[in-house]
C-alpha cells in the first residue's frame, strides 16, 4: 500500500447529540427555541443532549437537517465504497444518490465526502480505499464484494486511524470496534418466506414443490436471508405440506441463477414454486418460465430490492412480491452514523439500536437496523410509488399498464 496519511479520530464523547440553533425573540424577554426535528429528542440549551432515532428517518430527509451541528464540528473526508453495478441495480439507482442527498442535507460539501463504485473488482475497491485514506478520510463506509477483501481494507483503515462502517453487508473478520448499518436481514428472509407462503395460498397451489435458491454464500447477507426464509419454510417441509425439491449453490449473478434454475427444472420437473433471493435473480427465472409458456399466477417466485423489473413482474403475476428496503432509510442511517464518528462523538443509542454477531470473530458488532416492507400489488402505490422509488410513468408501461390501473397506482 502507498504511504498512508494517518487520521486520528477524536476520542468519543459520551451522550453528545445534536445542537439545534435556537431562534430568539423579544417576546417578554424570553428565548424561543426551534423545536427539534421529528426523531431528534433533547434540547439545544441546558437540557439533555439530542438523540437521533434510527426509526424516524423519512423520505424527505428532514432528520438529516438536524445534524448540521454535528457535520460542522467534524473533520476529514467520508469515503463510501460501493461494490458493483451488476448484482443489483440499487447501488447506482438508489444508494449513491441517496447517500449524496443525506450528506448534503446535513451540510457537507461535495469535497467532504466521496462515493466510489468498484465495478465488481476487489482490487479497484482496494485502490479506492487507499486513495480515500491518503486524501484524509476520517470515516470509511465499506460495502465489500467479499469479506476477505473487505476485512483487508478495513484493517488498513483502522491502522491509519480511520473509523469504519460496514454498509449493507457485514464484513466478516473486520475490526471489532467497527459499526454496521443494514436492514434486519434475517427479517428480510422471513418476509420473503412468509410472502411465498401467502402467495402459494392465494394462487391455489395444492402441492407446492419448492426450489430454494440462495444468494452468494460468500455474502453474509445471503446467509442471513436464508436463515430467515428457511425458518418459515422448514416447518412446511417437515410437516409434508410442502416438498423441498432442492437448494443448489447460491449466486447473485442472474445469468448463473438462470443456468442453475434450468438445471434444477430438468432434474425436478415437478417444481412449481421458488424462493428467489432478489429481484434480478427472480427476473432471470421468470424469463425462463415465460419461455416455457408458464402462465401467470401459477409459479410463485420471490425477490427483494423493489427494482423496476421486480415490480413489473409482480404486476404481471410472475412474482409474489418484493422486500422493499427503503434505501433512503439505510443511506440516512449510514450518513448520520458517519457524521457522528467524523465529529469524534459517540453515536446515540437510539441510532445504534442493535448488535450483529460476526461469526468469524465471534464478536458482537454495534449495528443500526432499519425495517423492510413486503410489497405486492395491494400496497405498491402506497409504498414504492408514494416514496418516489419508482414513478408511475416508468412502472406502468406496456404489458403491465392495465395491471397498474387495477392496482390503483396513480
Amino acid at each position: 500500500m502507498s504511504a498512508i496519511r494517518a487520521v486520528r479520530i477524536i476520542g468519543a464523547v459520551a451522550a453528545l447529540g445534536l445542537v439545534v440553533a435556537g431562534c430568539t425573540s423579544n417576546n417578554g424577554g424570553g428565548t424561543a427555541t426551534t423545536p427539534p426535528a421529528a426523531g431528534a429528542t433533547g434540547t439545544s440549551s441546558g437540557g439533555p443532549a439530542m438523540q437521533i432515532d434510527a426509526t424516524k428517518f423519512t423520505s424527505d430527509f428532514a432528520l438529516m437537517s438536524a445534524l448540521t451541528g454535528v457535520a460542522s464540528s467534524g473533520k476529514g473526508l467520508v469515503g463510501v465504497l460501493l461494490p458493483d453495478t451488476t448484482t443489483s441495480t440499487r447501488y447506482v439507482q438508489y444508494d449513491a444518490p441517496y447517500l449524496t442527498k443525506a450528506f448534503q442535507t446535513a451540510g457537507l460539501s461535495s469535497s467532504q465526502f466521496k462515493i466510489d463504485n468498484a465495478g465488481g473488482s476487489a482490487s479497484t475497491m482496494q485502490t479506492q480505499a487507499e486513495a480515500d485514506i491518503n486524501a484524509g478520510a476520517s470515516v470509511l463506509l465499506v460495502d465489500p464484494l467479499d469479506s476477505g477483501s473487505g476485512a483487508a481494507i478495513e484493517a488498513a483503515a483502522k491502522a491509519a486511524g480511520v473509523a469504519v462502517i460496514d454498509y449493507d453487508r457485514l464484513t466478516k473478520g473486520g475490526p471489532p470496534d467497527r459499526y454496521y448499518v443494514s436492514f434486519d436481514n434475517v427479517k428480510v428472509g422471513e418476509t420473503m418466506g412468509q410472502g411465498l407462503v401467502q402467495c402459494i395460498t392465494d394462487w391455489n397451489l395444492s402441492k407446492p414443490q419448492v426450489l430454494v435458491m440462495d444468494g452468494d454464500p460468500t455474502d453474509n447477507n445471503a446467509t442471513l436471508f436464508a436463515q430467515g426464509y428457511n425458518s418459515v419454510l422448514k416447518p412446511k417441509f417437515d410437516a409434508g405440506t410442502y416438498t423441498k425439491v432442492g437448494e443448489p449453490a447460491g449466486t447473485w449473478t442472474p445469468s448463473v441463477a438462470a443456468t442453475t434454475f434450468e438445471q434444477q427444472l430438468t432434474a425436478h420437473p415437478e417444481t412449481n414454486a421458488a424462493i428467489t433471493p432478489n429481484d434480478d435473480n427472480a427476473n432471470a427465472v421468470i424469463s425462463i418460465l415465460k419461455g416455457k409458456g408458464v402462465a401467470a399466477k401459477t409459479f410463485p417466485t420471490t425477490g427483494q430490492d423493489a427494482s423496476l423489473p421486480g415490480l413489473q413482474n409482480i404486476l404481471a403475476g410472475y412474482q409474489c412480491g418484493t422486500v422493499y428496503k427503503p434505501i433512503y432509510l439505510e443511506a440516512q442511517a449510514a450518513a448520520a452514523l458517519a457524521l457522528y464518528l467524523r465529529a469524534g462523538q459517540t453515536p446515540p443509542d437510539l441510532l445504534v439500536n442493535a448488535k450483529t454477531l460476526d461469526t468469524q470473530t465471534n464478536q458482537q458488532i454495534k449495528s443500526v437496523y432499519t425495517t423492510p416492507i413486503w410489497v405486492t400489488t395491494a400496497n405498491m402505490n402506497e409504498t414504492v410509488v408514494k416514496d418516489g422509488a419508482v414513478t408511475k410513468e416508468k412502472l406502468c408501461t406496456g404489458a403491465v399498464a392495465a395491471e397498474c390501473t387495477a392496482a390503483g397506482i396513480s
